[in-house]
């Protein structure tokens, strides 16, 4: 299904709040990929620009040798290695919804952990852009059978979605010298690619700590899993409880407040 999309549709797919791509991507040097993704040079052209890209090691993506489960398949992005992290984002190739996630690490440690979905196999990466205008480039490829994107979310079957819509959970924990913020939300992450079900998704997260100080903004896209579950790290003096808010492409917004045990 993937190969049969257009550049112009990709595009119209692209279009969501800090993610904006141009109908005609400019024509850019990117560097030669060593993945040979055949959508790497459109992908580089819409997201990246004219900026300089380099693909680094100091970016760890981590993931399963295997997918178990295309509709939940975990990421953890670690750039910690970098300093000045500005953005990290979850880009899977040959997905219909290729982006996963644009996250700004604005407090935070530039580190973030989800579960996306996977269409097919695809070259799984991060984009880490730092305050020098440079974007690190990292992952690999990731074999899937397919139809991540294109099957009614488990809560559709069952029925039961609505009834649990936006109910959210979280914890925060010290492990190690980190402190991790773990929130699960319920909501289906619509596609819009199944018969009969418009696209519905989350759109943007926030995270503050209990002084109002911003943490971490994220635009969401429908190529996360079902039941969202984010991990980030947040700085070791933070204190109190960590406000979490969440708005959805329908306009219903999820708040919840996370204290440490």
């Amino acid at each position: 299904m993937t190969q049969r999309l257009s550049w112009l549709r990709l595009a119209a797919i692209f279009m969501a709040p800090g993610l904006a791509v141009p109908l005609a991507a400019p024509a850019i040097a990117a560097p030669a990929d060593p993945l040979k993704s055949p959508m790497w040079e459109n992908h580089a052209a819409w997201l990246f620009g004219k900026q300089t890209v380099v693909f680094d090691p100091a970016v760890q993506v981590l993931m399963p040798d295997v997918t178990e489960n295309q509709r939940i398949f975990p990421v953890t992005v670690d750039a910690r290695a970098l300093s000045g992290v500005q953005r990290i984002v979850v880009l899977m190739d040959l997905n219909p919804l290729p982006v996963a996630i644009d996250y700004r690490p604005e407090g935070a440690l530039a580190y973030v952990s989800l579960r996306i979905k996977l269409d097919q196999r695809t070259p799984v990466r991060a984009a880490v852009l730092t305050a020098d205008g440079v974007w690190h480039v990292a992952g690999r490829w990731i074999d899937a059978a397919g139809g991540g994107c294109s099957a009614p979310p488990v809560s559709r079957v069952k029925g039961d979605w609505a009834q649990h819509l936006g109910e959210l959970r979280g914890r925060l924990w010290r492990e190690a010298e980190d402190q991790r913020l773990r929130v699960l939300v319920r909501h289906p992450m619509d596609t819009g690619m199944v018969d009969n079900i418009a696209a519905y998704n989350l759109e943007t997260m926030t995270v503050r700590s209990a002084d109002g100080v911003m943490l971490g903004t994220m635009t969401i896209n429908g190529s996360v899993s079902e039941d969202p579950a984010f991990t980030v790290l947040l700085p070791k003096e933070t204190k109190g409880a960590v406000a979490v808010h969440l708005a959805d492409t329908n306009g219903r917004t999820f708040d919840g407040k996370v204290s440490a045990p």
